[in-house]
């Protein structure tokens, strides 16, 4: 599950972008929907609520610093890419990549009007991003979320958004499959259409033929950085929630249940009588979690979470973040072979994953760095985070939720090795991870004890 610090550095050679689908999951086979004669009424309806989004950077001088193309040109920003209204009040949603270190945001609208934006909220992890225009009394051109849960593959998908800066653009294609994992993160759920997703579409819609959003554009696969008909959208079930949470709160509120899992495999599944390898078995329950208050234990294997069914890892990692915070919900759990059914009361994770640093002092054998807390293994963080006795290397105690850190590791990992040399010290592990950044030089490898399991994983410094 290597995973690198945002979709652009995941895909060979791509530029994140991506789509999604429609549906019309009541139709049998034989109904099948065909394509419309033309897609211009659909087009025409929808291109207003979708918006160009440049960005600029501002230096020492609070000047906003121009790349020498815009100089050549004496243009103010440069395009990034493409976004859409979700509110007649201006409120817009893109990629957080498109916006990302931004200090001016200016959203064209397809009529060729423009306002600044001011920043809501990100989030890192399904790389979105959520914007208000700066349009007083201006009611502005809205679409809404569709319900991407029924999209079928085979179904029309229409992309519409600014590639390459040209401005509005439609291209159109089928959802070619669901719950793509593309190594990107936790919450990797993405649909795959082939319609033609190229630079700049990044953060645009993907609708349906009823004219509603199944998907946030994100992420290609291609090698040239033009499209090749394999493109990657949020869907709009899970865009929509984190969108609403950034509107309300600024930042996301995800569900924690502090537990370590793994997909149950075929052999585990004849183990225990099950008659398909599904579920989620459980490798490390956290001291003082969720999880533990529960009485879950280590090998129980998670069935049903909330009353949803639990097919793999990504469905309870996505039951668990969607649970509100402080909601007591049902787990059905299979423990040699006896179905048990414990109730566990959901925590924050941005909060669990930040450990407690009061007054800002860290301990003496502690060290900070690429959003990680680093400290020696000692016998209080052993019993904290039930490590072995003979544990080496260095202890994660916290994890910045906004670095690219947060993707790959959580606290309690212990880190062994970085670029495959040994770490012993935590001033020593953030000086190598420090040299890595400063040099660019991508994501590193580094080998992880996470309770009994060890493992490599790929972090960007």
């Amino acid at each position: 599950m290597a995973q690198t610090g945002g979709l652009m550095g995941v895909l060979a050679g791509a530029f994140a972008v991506g789509c999604l689908v429609a549906a019309d999951a009541g139709l049998t086979a034989a109904e099948a929907r065909n394509a419309p004669d033309s897609f211009a009424d659909l087009a025409e309806d929808l291109t207003p609520a979708v918006v160009n989004i440049s960005t600029a950077q501002r230096g020492a001088s609070g000047a906003a610093q121009l790349s020498p193309l815009q100089r050549k040109f004496n243009q103010p920003a440069v395009s990034l890419g493409s976004g859409f209204i979700i509110d007649a009040s201006g409120v817009v949603v893109t990629n957080n990549h498109v916006i990302d270190n931004a200090d001016d945001i200016t959203v064209t609208l397809n009529d060729g009007r423009e306002f600044a934006a001011t920043l809501i909220g990100t989030d890192r992890e399904t790389d979105l991003a959520v914007l208000q225009l700066d349009g007083a009394g201006v009611r502005f051109p809205h679409v809404e979320f569709g319900n991407s849960d029924v999209a079928r593959v085979g179904d029309w998908v229409i992309a519409i958004g600014n590639p390459f800066g040209l401005g509005g653009t439609v291209t159109v294609g089928i959802v070619s499959a669901r719950n793509r994992d593309i190594n990107s993160g936790q919450y990797d759920d993405f649909i795959q259409t082939d319609a033609a997703i190229n630079r700049g579409n990044s953060g645009g819609p993907l609708f349906d033929l009823n004219g509603q959003v199944v998907g946030v554009n994100t992420a290609i696969y291609s090698q040239t950085g033009g499209s090749v008909g394999v493109g990657f959208a949020v869907p709009a079930d899970l865009a929509e929630t984190v969108v609403t949470q950034l509107m309300e709160f600024g930042e996301t509120r995800r569900g924690w249940l502090g537990v370590s899992i793994d997909d149950v495999t075929p052999e585990l599944a004849a183990t225990l009588r099950l008659r398909a390898p599904k579920g989620a078995v459980v490798t490390v329950v956290r001291p003082n979690s969720p999880a533990s208050d529960a009485g879950l234990l280590p090998n129980d294997v998670i069935l049903e979470f909330n009353r949803r069914e639990i097919e793999n890892v990504r469905d309870l990692t996505r039951a668990v973040a969607d649970t509100p915070i402080g909601r007591t919900v049902p787990m059905t759990v299979l423990r040699d072979t006896r179905r048990v059914t414990v109730q566990v009361r959901i925590d924050r994770r941005e909060t669990r994953m930040l450990a407690a640093n009061p007054g800002g002092v860290l301990p003496a054998n502690a060290a900070q760095g690429s959003g990680l807390t680093l400290q020696e293994p000692t016998e209080e963080l052993r019993q904290a985070f039930g490590l072995p006795a003979n544990v080496q290397g260095v202890v994660v105690t916290a994890v910045d939720p906004e670095s690219a850190a947060a993707i790959v590791l959580q606290p309690g990992d212990v880190i062994l090795e970085i670029g495959w040399e040994r770490v012993t010290r935590p001033n020593t592990a953030v000086d190598k991870l420090g040299k890595l950044r400063n040099l660019n030089s991508g994501p590193v490898q580094i080998y992880v004890q996470r309770g009994d399991l060890l493992f490599y994983e790929s972090l960007r410094p």
